[in-house]
Order: structure tokens, then C-alpha cells, then sequence
């Protein structure tokens, strides 16, 4: 290789030095300054969202998410500034988030579903809620699905989708719960008698709140007998003992009263045992 060839060649590396190297110096002074700003931000995003009453599971995602935006912002910045041709790269990223879009379409709901719930607090941690026919206190509550504990002690794992899209009946929202118990009696007793054992039945279960007061009424009538309703006010956590309990007193109270009862098959007026 003869000297003009390799001055060529110097000559050559000296011109790209002198073109690339002052965009290289300056990709660098904006990765170093956007990585900085961009953690800043996320900083006070996050104090920001701290203070606004964000929950804990909800702020580290937001955060990282809003990090990994502001970087990846940077390093477009950074390749625009040395020149790389982008198109392609963006055509092939937005088709790839189309396709992962279609693919990830009822995680995605979940996962919008997710931030609404944690925005919003419908409910929280410990609360008892109800989900069409599903009852239980809640566990945790994720990015895509929400874990209620049932009083079976079974875990249900219930996507967030399904949590925005129907009726939620929180009951530890005001801090106590109605519970909705039948009681029947035969047509020949006497409601206002029945309704003063049983409010006596009532008034001797600790667990059972004396305000409000419990409510006693006659729902419906059937062929055998008559349907009360029974409704005392418990805590949360105390349904289904306080349910128990109930059931069991007013039993033992409509033996003790020798109150009758109607059987469902024929129309032969029993008494109740012990």
C-alpha cells in the first residue's frame, strides 16, 4: 500500500473524527444531564404523588414507568442528535406495540382496571366487599387483579376488569355490616311476641351493635309459614361469627319460648328441640 493511499485513508478518519466527534461529545453531555434530570423528576413525581395520598403499591410503578418514559426520551434525543435514521426503528416499534396490543388486550384492561382501583380506592386492604355472588375480605390488591379471602378461607384472585366493570358493594366502607338472616314463624303466633324474643335474643350477643338498632319485620308469606327478616349490625370482621351465634340464640330462645314452627312438607304445627 503506497503513502497517497494511506494519507487517503488519515484524511478520511481525521474528517469523520471532526464530524462525529463534537455530536458524540455532545450525546454525552445529554445522557449525562438528561439521566440526571430524569431522575430529579421522578424524585419529585414521586414526593408529589406521596403527598397526594398515592398508594404504596401504586407510586414505585408509576415512578419506574415514568423513568423508563424520560430515558427512553433521552436516548431518542441522543440518536437524533448523531444522525441514526429512526424510521425504520419507529415502524417496527409501533407495529410491535400494535401486535402486543391486540395480543395483551384483556391484560392491558386489567392493567388500566388496576390503576383506576388504586387511584380511585374503592376499597382497601382488610376491607369486606361483595362481587356479584363472591364475599370476602380483601388481601391485595395488584396492578391486575385483586385477592379477596373468602369466609371458606379459599383465595380469590378476581381481575381488576371485572372489579371496574361491575357493582361493588364494600361493607366495611362505613364500618359495620348489616347481616340478612330468615327467621319463620307459624300464622298462629304472634309477631309482636316473636319480634320482642328475638330482640331480647338480640341484645344479649356482645358482638351484636346497639346502633343502629336491629330490625325485625315480616318479609313474605308462604303456604306454611310466615318469612321474618332479621337485620343486627355487627363489625366486619365479626359476620359470620355474630351470624352463628345468631341463628343459634334465637333457636335456642324460640325452644325455650316454645314458639312453633311450620314444617315445609305438610301442614302439622311441631315444636322445636333443644
Amino acid at each position: 500500500m503506497d503513502m497517497d493511499k494511506i494519507n487517503e485513508y488519515i484524511q478520511i478518519a481525521i474528517d469523520k473524527a471532526v464530524f462525529f466527534l463534537p455530536k458524540i461529545l455532545l450525546a454525552i453531555l445529554i445522557l449525562w444531564i438528561g439521566f440526571k434530570v430524569a431522575k430529579k423528576l421522578v424524585h419529585w413525581v414521586n414526593l408529589a404523588l406521596e403527598k397526594a395520598g398515592f398508594s404504596e403499591t401504586l407510586r414505585p410503578f408509576l415512578s419506574s414507568t415514568l423513568s423508563v418514559i424520560l430515558k427512553g426520551v433521552v436516548l431518542f434525543t441522543i440518536a437524533m442528535v448523531i444522525g441514526a435514521d429512526l424510521t425504520g426503528l419507529v415502524a417496527i416499534l409501533a407495529a410491535a406495540g400494535f401486535a402486543v396490543g391486540m395480543a395483551l388486550q384483556g391484560s392491558l384492561g386489567n392493567f388500566a382496571s388496576g390503576i383506576l382501583i388504586l387511584t380511585f380506592k374503592p376499597y382497601k386492604i382488610g376491607d369486606w366487599i361483595q362481587l356479584e355472588d363472591k364475599f370476602g375480605r380483601v388481601e391485595e390488591i395488584g396492578i391486575f387483579s385483586t385477592d379477596v379471602l373468602t369466609p371458606g378461607n379459599k383465595i380469590l384472585i378476581i381481575p381488576n376488569s371485572k372489579v371496574t366493570d361491575s357493582v361493588v358493594t364494600n361493607y366495611s366502607e362505613k364500618g359495620m355490616i348489616r347481616l340478612e338472616l330468615e327467621v319463620t314463624m307459624p300464622y298462629a303466633e304472634s309477631f309482636p311476641k316473636v319480634k320482642i324474643i328475638i330482640l331480647d335474643t338480640l341484645s344479649r350477643i356482645p358482638k351484636v351493635l346497639n346502633d343502629p338498632l336491629p330490625e325485625i319485620g315480616i318479609n313474605t308469606f308462604d303456604s306454611h309459614s310466615i318469612q321474618l327478616l332479621v337485620r343486627p349490625y355487627v363489625l366486619p370482621d365479626d359476620y359470620w361469627e355474630v351470624t352463628f351465634q345468631t341463628n343459634e340464640a334465637i333457636k335456642s330462645a324460640f325452644s325455650t319460648n316454645e314458639i312453633k314452627v311450620a314444617y315445609s312438607e305438610g301442614i302439622e304445627i311441631g315444636n322445636i328441640g333443644e
